[in-house]
């Protein structure tokens, strides 16, 4: 989706509040001995309060409002009974639709107290994050995200999953300009133009590579083994700074 008036980005802002919202407030009832289908029940009813609609049910037929992907699961979890337990890294992914608009936004919690490193790790995930939104601009290379977040995770001791990218978004869940890396590529020329919508998603690790689907046909799991975190705004690319639409408020 490229925004072209107020109203496009009006609308936008609307669903990216009401994710930012949902996943606010289910961060903020999750608690130990909470199983993971009660808290997309929180995030259900909230998304139906707001007339939004859940991006994954009605584009992918998923089984959840939104996907809850606990320690080794790392993407795409489906909500359930596995019991939310102190120390545990949970990755909430909330994506909706409301007249016509979409917006995706995701961030991975801590459960009370975790390892030094997992802290160090989801504060660096956020960090990544925001230096790949710093690079969206019109007329910027696409490339560039990418680049940057590589260099931070490289410089930080990190590895970079490197087949979950960011994506076009706006009038769909998944749309152009397709998959868009958050790691180094040489071979992408493709560049941003003004009002684009995209999502900035760096999936940053201690060791993983690559994500595998596991025997359910939608978790992903780290290959190698190792903790990963998701960070995730939905973004509108001006000529000066880039927009953030899911922001709650």
């Amino acid at each position: 989706m490229t925004v072209t008036n107020q109203d496009e980005l009006d609308g936008l802002k609307e669903i990216g509040r009401i994710v930012a919202n949902a996943m606010r407030l289910m961060a903020k009832a999750m608690e130990p001995g909470m199983t993971t289908r009660e808290l997309d029940d929180i995030g259900r009813a909230f998304l139906d309060r707001q007339g939004a609609v859940s991006a994954p049910q009605s584009c992918y037929d998923f089984p959840g409002a939104t996907c809850i992907s606990v320690n080794e699961e790392i993407a795409h979890g489906i909500p359930g009974d596995r019991m939310i337990a102190q120390g545990d890294l949970v990755n909430i992914d909330v994506s909706a639709s409301k007249n016509g608009y979409f917006a995706d936004t995701g961030a991975t919690f801590r459960v009370g107290p975790v390892e030094p490193s997992l802290e160090r790790l989801c504060k660096d995930g956020e960090r990544a994050m925001q230096i790949g939104i710093a690079q969206v601009g019109s007329d910027r290379p696409l490339a560039a995200i990418g680049a940057a977040i590589g260099r931070f995770a490289s410089q930080r001791g990190y590895t970079l999953i490197r087949n979950l990218a960011s994506h076009g978004v706006g009038r769909s869940l998944h749309e152009y300009p397709g998959e868009i890396a958050t790691w180094p590529t040489l071979s992408d020329r493709r560049r941003i133009n003004k009002g684009l919508v995209l999502t900035v998603e760096p999936f940053l690790s201690t060791g993983g590579l690559w994500a595998a689907e596991g025997d359910d046909g939608w978790t992903l799991y780290s290959e190698p083994s190792a903790p990963v975190v998701q960070y995730e705004h939905t973004i509108v690319a001006t000529d000066r700074d880039p927009i953030i639409v899911t922001l709650p408020g």
